[in-house]
């Protein structure tokens, strides 16, 4: 891609208006410091010193995270929180994000907060080893209440936003935001605005619109191996009527539109240690503001494979890919 398209596209950033509905967690980061280690007097275990606690966005929060790093006007969150102290953090660190507009992330008593907790042992001069990551998950289905107010949600949001994400991350059905509700919300929206999905466990079952997967989401959805996943793609494209995108890890990614081009980029080379954690939201983040800004196939792939390079080799986070660092891996 040249200079001048770079900037015909991403120069447009700053006008759009994008709403994300799905799981928000709250991304707690311990950092232990070893030299600190001690011995509990009642256990005669080791003792692990936090000397830094940091908390960011995460899971949709990291696709906010690079929509924000990208300059995008406007930014809807739509999901939810607990009323505990992960909850209180996790909106603290939405709201300094520019241009996020709360109104439709909602607090409720009966769920508790979505949180990845992240112990980090820190040493000198070497990457953070990461120990036992602690979770805190809604094994419940979804309250009914909450499930109609995300649904009003994003049919709230349709005609005043440029693209809508929606993003399943929970492993277990009807317990996050993606609820069947919520899913024929967008099937009756579906034609006001650009829509892309992804969901950790199957598409299967999702209204016609943009599709986004990774090899194990795409084997899951067409029963295909990766290796047909041109072919595939290229039905399933034809079968919505909507773009599909194949990310493929160290392969690349792949795009199909429903007039049968399908177009496919290498990754990006690899240099040093590398961490894949939040490749895969860099890649939804910047093929939902290429292609709302009216970009090809091919170019929003080449935009999106660029991003998950700087992302995987940001060490001890997740973290986040600027316009100015996708053009430095393109020149």
């Amino acid at each position: 891609m040249n200079s001048n398209r770079f900037e015909e596209i991403t120069s447009r950033y700053s006008e759009l208006r994008i709403a994300v509905a799905g799981d928000y967690s709250c991304d707690r980061y311990l950092e232990i410091d070893p030299s600190k280690e001690e011995i509990s007097i009642e256990t005669n275990l080791p003792v692990y010193n936090v000397t830094k606690v940091r908390a960011q966005p995460g899971a949709s929060g990291t696709v906010l995270n690079n929509l924000a790093a990208l300059g995008v006007a406007e930014l809807w969150p739509v999901g939810f929180c607990g009323t505990d102290g992960e909850g209180f953090e996790l909106q603290r660190a939405l709201k300094k994000l520019p241009g996020v507009q709360m109104d439709y992330f909602f607090e409720s008593e009966e769920q508790l907060t979505f949180t990845y907790c992240k112990p980090l042992v820190m040493n000198p001069d070497i990457p953070p080893r990461e120990l036992n990551r602690l979770d805190s998950k809604n094994w419940h289905p979804t309250p009914q209440p909450l499930q109609e107010q995300l649904a009003g949600a994003v049919g709230g949001l349709a005609r005043k936003v440029d693209a809508i994400i929606v993003l399943d991350q929970v492993d277990e059905p009807e317990t996050g935001v993606v609820t069947q509700n919520l899913l024929h919300a967008i099937n009756d929206i579906r034609d006001q605005t650009l829509i892309i999905g992804d969901s950790r466990r199957s598409l299967k079952g999702w209204p016609d619109i943009i599709y986004k997967m990774n090899e194990d989401e795409f084997i899951r959805l067409t029963g295909k191996p990766g290796k047909q996943a041109k072919e595939a793609s290229s039905q399933l494209a034809e079968e919505t009527g909507q773009p599909v995108f194949v990310s493929l890890a160290h392969d690349g990614i792949i795009g199909a539109d429903p007039v049968g081009e399908v177009e496919h980029r290498p990754a990006l080379p690899v240099q040093g240690e590398i961490d894949i954690v939040g490749a895969g939201d860099a890649v939804m983040a910047n093929l939902t503001a290429t292609l709302a800004c009216g970009a090809q196939i091919g170019e929003a792939l080449e935009l999106a494979n660029a991003a998950a390079s700087v992302v995987i080799h940001k060490l001890g986070t997740t973290g986040t890919a600027a316009t100015s660092e996708i053009r430095a891996k393109l020149d």
